[in-house]
């Protein structure tokens, strides 16, 4: 038995040893640009924050309230101090003008004084306003840094070196393929490839900024988010790369169909838990809101249909009566060939 799979076991570690060699090759690559990559992935966490701070900046959190009463009904007032401190330069303006001459430029110095308190109350409104929210990217360990930089590097060398790794995987199993099956390479390492990338691309600019900036919204008014970097960047490769995996459903079920393994009357009647199963790994795979859920589950229903109708020209499910035609087809048609064969061979 061990004799039968030791080619297989050689042959595995030949195509996987080529692959980590590409994920080698691409890590070095990478490294060097980690820079770039890393202001790549943290763009959309930046972008969040900077929008919720201008959401938190909307709500004039920095108000003075004073609430003033009338003889039957009560209003709510909203002043900034620099405001206050302008409408008490105004007053004291007015009343230099109808006071008495000998106390006019001691309010006139008083309106004055209060003018530069006024700027200095403004100044300090636009920064109280924009520093009220002060998110920030931090990183809790020595060499943060320096590891931030390899997860980041290993995460592009995956995608740089995908071609090559769907080429190693092709060549695993084409020995176990018909000629017919075999020619199909191109299209599964080219599409591989391409529904892979469509996918993280689909999370990087559509998924993260909804996800990111409802995370940080929520509790953004109690709380100040010091966001660690390490955390950071393993979750949004997750993500990523989820969504990647994810969107090679119509890759592997057209596959699958061109070795007949399923139909496209497998894939229909396997709906009802493919959808179960699809929002339980958009759950797993996304942060914990339900709109962000819905962004990764929705396309994959898409994916799930796109690949039912694949499946009905690639391998479309056949009923027994057709089976039986094709069978009696097949049979008359060796007849008539047997008959033949025999009636050349007559004398």
């Amino acid at each position: 038995m061990f004799d039968s799979m030791r080619p297989h076991l050689a042959e595995l570690r030949k195509r996987l040893s080529i692959s980590v060699l590409a994920i080698f090759l691409m890590f070095i690559v990478a490294f060097v640009f980690h820079n770039a990559i890393l202001t790549w992935v943290t763009k959309p966490l930046n972008d969040a924050l900077i929008q919720v701070g201008s959401i938190i900046e909307s709500q004039n959190k920095t108000e003075w309230k004073i609430k003033t009463e009338s003889n039957s009904s009560k209003t709510t007032t909203t002043r900034t101090p620099s405001e206050l401190s302008f409408n008490a330069q105004q007053s004291i303006e007015q009343a230099a003008q109808q006071a008495d001459p000998k106390l006019a430029p001691l309010l006139i110095d008083a309106s004055n004084a209060i003018k530069s308190l006024t700027s200095e109350l403004k100044k300090l409104d636009r920064k109280i306003t924009t520093q009220s929210f002060e998110g920030k990217i931090t990183t809790h360990q020595v060499g943060g840094a320096f590891f931030v930089a390899l997860k980041v590097s290993i995460f592009a060398a995956i995608i740089f070196a995908l071609p090559v790794i769907l080429w190693q995987l092709w060549l695993f199993i084409a020995p176990g393929l018909y000629d017919n099956e075999k020619k199909l390479v191109l299209p599964f390492v080219f599409g591989g490839t391409t529904m892979f990338i469509v996918g993280v691309l689909f999370a990087y600019y559509i998924v993260t900024p909804f996800g990111f900036q409802f995370l940080i919204t929520f509790g953004s008014f109690l709380y100040t988010p010091f966001i660690n970097i390490e955390d950071y960047v393993g979750f949004f490769t997750k993500i990523l790369l989820g969504f990647g995996v994810a969107f090679e459903l119509p890759i592997v079920a057209s596959f699958l169909g061109i070795i007949g393994l399923v139909t496209d009357r497998t894939l229909i009647g396997f709906f009802k838990y493919a959808v179960i199963i699809i929002f339980i790994t958009a759950a797993l795979l996304t942060p914990p809101d339900v709109l962000t859920q819905f962004l990764m589950a929705a396309p994959l229903i898409i994916l799930y249909g796109a690949s039912i109708l694949l499946l009905k020209f690639i391998n479309p499910h056949k009923d027994e009566d057709d089976d039986e035609e094709d069978k009696s087809e097949d049979k008359e048609e060796n007849d008539n060939s047997k008959e033949t064969v025999k009636f050349k061979n007559e004398p």
